[in-house]
């Protein structure tokens, strides 16, 4: 298979023309859903700026995710509950949920740039690439638009538990986030299997 260098200059990009790249967000919070997104972008309608999600601001990720959404060829948001989470963990979890962004693109992909090192199982060639989300345009736009996705689901469960301040943490174990958990107590939506979590349920 022949191969040649685009976009980035240190990934070698495979000959394919549908490439998807594949990212999640929501590993280390306590609650919430693992959310994964896959991204095929159009070679023809190339998009400026795209950039690990993690080094953009609210302002520009909430631009970056409307342009996305424009001029991708296709999207597909994929996810595991705090419920999966639980089960088979958070590593397993993640895999399920990329697994699920994957399958969930309506055109199929040639080949398939994972964000870290280790694949989902996937019936599609791929490859994890290290950092990728600042290395490769497709695994850059997926870190984007699973960001936004998750940030928003966060927000909206805010105005719900207005208490816990998920707008403002995300669901991450910050001081604030530890002191609420103790005062309240966890809801549903919390993963249980957290060290955190177990230790206000009385489970550690």
């Amino acid at each position: 298979m022949s191969k040649e260098k685009v976009v980035f200059p240190d990934v070698i990009y495979p000959n394919f023309n549908l490439i998807a790249g594949v990212d999640e967000v929501g590993r280390g919070p306590l609650v919430g859903d693992v959310v994964t997104a896959a991204v095929i972008l159009d070679k023809n309608n190339p998009i400026e700026g795209l950039a690990d999600s993690k080094k953009l601001s609210e302002k520009k990720l909430a631009f970056m995710f409307d342009e996305i959404q424009q001029k991708a060829l296709c999207i597909s948001v994929g996810r595991a509950s705090p419920t999966e989470i639980d089960e088979i963990n958070i590593l397993q979890a993640t895999m399920l949920a990329m697994q699920r962004a994957v399958e969930g693109l309506e055109i199929q992909p040639e080949f398939v740039f994972i964000d870290g090192n280790r694949c989902p199982a996937l019936n599609i060639p791929s490859e994890a690439i290290v950092k990728g989300d600042a290395r490769v345009a497709e695994i850059s736009a997926a870190s984007i638009i699973a960001k936004v996705t998750r940030d928003r689901e966060m927000e909206a469960l805010d105005k719900l538990h207005p208490e816990y301040g998920f707008a403002k943490h995300k669901g991450y174990p910050t001081k604030a986030h530890f002191e609420a958990l103790e005062k309240h107590g966890a809801i549903a939506e919390y993963r249980k299997s957290f060290k955190p979590v177990k230790k206000v349920l009385g489970l550690l």
